[in-house]
């Protein structure tokens, strides 16, 4: 984490890509400071970045409606794409790692680097080798099929992380979400990698299918593991459809 915070996540760093990109906002939290507290523990400090997207969900004790899965994955869209351009990927995208600030606009952020990792070195995209890393690392309903097989995560694992997110906290029904052996939960994942419509079918039931999840995860999934996504084409599938449902990026988050 630290290695990554010091690399990339300076704040000047950030405010020249938001105006680089003409953005108004970038969810990416610059550390304050860290160090450590006698040989007890290590520290790291951020500024507030409200409520965690989990205790929102858990105070609610609700599945969150389209409009607002669709804000949270544009912004989201947006932090990956920084992070990735600056040679490293999150492999940790949960609830539990993305904080809501409440007011007049969507401002999501992405923390929880502990897993952050440096897939593409100098420019160079590490080569994919099972069991070079430890297996399973990450929230186990979420992390990719590379994260289960102990391969170096890369950018697809963290946007097919992202898919499998937007659709748990949608629908509330990913087939593996009642297993706890991770063996089992990858044979899963891997049973549906070739397969997103019935995929789709298992979490959305009898309810209508979002074709922008549909979408976006058979362009995620299809990903070769050092392939560079195409962050503008899937934020703009994603945005379409939130305006398909009357809302914005810029407005409220619609929890």
């Amino acid at each position: 984490a630290q290695n990554f915070l010091q690399r990339a996540a300076k704040h000047s760093s950030v405010e020249k890509w938001m105006k680089h990109n003409k953005m108004d906002f970038l969810g990416i939290p610059s550390c304050v400071a860290f160090g450590s507290h006698t040989d007890s523990y290590r520290f790291l400090i951020f500024p507030a970045m409200g409520q965690s997207l989990q205790s929102i969900m858990e105070d609610g004790d609700e599945l969150l409606p389209e409009k607002a899965i669709l804000q949270i994955g544009c912004r989201l869209l947006d932090a990956l794409e920084y992070i990735h351009s600056n040679e490293y990927v999150h492999a940790d995208v949960q609830a539990e790692n993305i904080y809501i600030m409440p007011g007049e606009k969507s401002q999501v952020y992405l923390a929880g680097y502990c897993y952050a990792f440096r897939y593409c070195p100098s420019g160079v995209h590490v080569e994919y080798r099972e069991a070079s890393r430890s297996q399973h690392e990450g929230a186990i309903q979420f992390i990719s099929l590379d994260a289960h097989k102990g391969a170096a995560p890369s950018r697809r694992s963290d946007l097919q992380s992202l898919g499998y997110c937007m659709l748990c906290w949608h629908t509330g029904a990913l087939p593996w979400n009642a297993l706890t052996n991770p063996d089992q939960v990858a044979d899963m994942k891997n049973r549906y990698m070739d397969d997103v419509p019935a995929l789709l079918s298992h979490c959305f039931g009898k309810k209508r299918v979002s074709r922008a999840l549909q979408a976006y995860l058979g362009e995620v999934m299809a990903l070769q593991y050092s392939e560079q996504p195409d962050y503008a084409a899937l934020k703009a599938g994603l945005c379409a459809a939130l305006q398909q449902l009357g809302g914005a990026l810029e407005q409220p988050l619609s929890l």
